[in-house]
């Protein structure tokens, strides 16, 4: 998705050199404004057709039976979500295609790069016998199921009604499917993906709580044969989590915190939870980095035991 700045809105605010002396202040000023308005809805509609335009590209690809097809197709849409974050505008204008079902992700992604095999199970055999090709899809990649991921982390924090759609296909239980079968670079990306979908979403929290998830994220934690960074992630995860339901006494996950301190032990918990009780600095790479060490020193904590 390229947002290329058009040739006209260049001069478009600019007043003439040399004004009417006949032309009042006024009429000038209604003038410019009338053109001003007239740019900015053009260049509006400008946006949205490119950003329709990128969507439906990324999605038609995505929707692929090869696999090599739907990896592009989900690079594309990654891309995509990437320039719409850099806008607030062209964040609303993103949240608004979301209303389209034409154009909204959430939905094809979990019909094709995160459909579970088991929906792929032959229940007849009809087409042994007809004279018709049977349909073949073939299966999902590492590094397509990861790129998935990433898409619906970055859908849902631009588009936090996207949970609600995520809800319906079952979002929670595919993800900690793929966190306990999957490799490295799959689970990764699922506990960011992961901790995007449960924010501020009491349907999909309640999901993660009748899957044992802060179980399957500690013991994931707890292994110290596991990858050291996926087990930082683990930290980090259980961190934002704590961040995020903490004072929030409704939330079907309140009790996150006594979970933590039965499954990681006391020292884990405490560092856990004094961490959230303090403010984050508004400049995001300082956060990344106070999480990261924080997480490391939770890591820390548990591997003296």
């Amino acid at each position: 998705m390229y947002l290329k700045r058009p040739i006209w809105s260049d001069g478009a605010s600019a007043t003439p050199e040399n004004p009417s002396e006949s032309e009042t202040g006024e009429e000038s000023d209604a003038a410019s404004m009338v053109v001003e308005e007239l740019v900015t809805s053009l260049n509006t509609q400008r946006l949205y057709r490119e950003l329709t335009l990128s969507l439906r590209t990324g999605l038609r690809d995505a929707c692929a039976e090869f696999s090599f097809l739907r990896i592009r197709g989900l690079r594309s849409l990654l891309k995509t979500l990437r320039t719409v974050a850099d806008s607030d505008s062209i964040i609303r204008l993103f949240s608004h295609t979301q209303t389209i079902s034409d154009l909204q992700l959430v939905p094809v992604l979990f019909q094709h790069s995160l459909k579970e095999a088991e929906d792929d199970k032959v229940t007849s055999l009809d087409h042994i016998f007809s004279v018709e090709p049977m349909k073949i899809t073939s299966p999902s990649t590492d590094a397509e199921v990861a790129v998935a991921l990433r898409v619906l982390e970055g859908c849902c924090l631009l588009h936090p009604q996207s949970t609600v759609l995520a809800h319906k296909h079952g979002a929670v239980r595919v993800m900690m499917n793929v966190l306990s079968t999957r490799g490295v670079l799959e689970q990764g990306a699922c506990l960011d993906a992961l901790i995007s979908v449960l924010l501020d979403s009491s349907a999909n929290q309640v999901d993660f709580g009748a899957c044992n998830g802060i179980e399957e994220v500690a013991m994931l934690m707890r292994d110290k044969q596991a990858d050291e960074n996926l087990r930082l992630r683990c930290g980090e995860f259980l961190l934002l989590l704590v961040g995020h339901v903490n004072g929030k006494d409704r939330s079907p996950i309140a009790s996150v915190n006594e979970d933590i301190r039965r499954l990681l032990g006391e020292k884990s918990a405490s560092l856990i939870w004094a961490a959230s009780q303090f403010g984050s600095t508004g400049d995001p790479e300082q956060r990344i980095t106070a999480l990261h060490i924080q997480a490391g020193r939770v890591l820390e904590s548990l591997d003296l035991y």
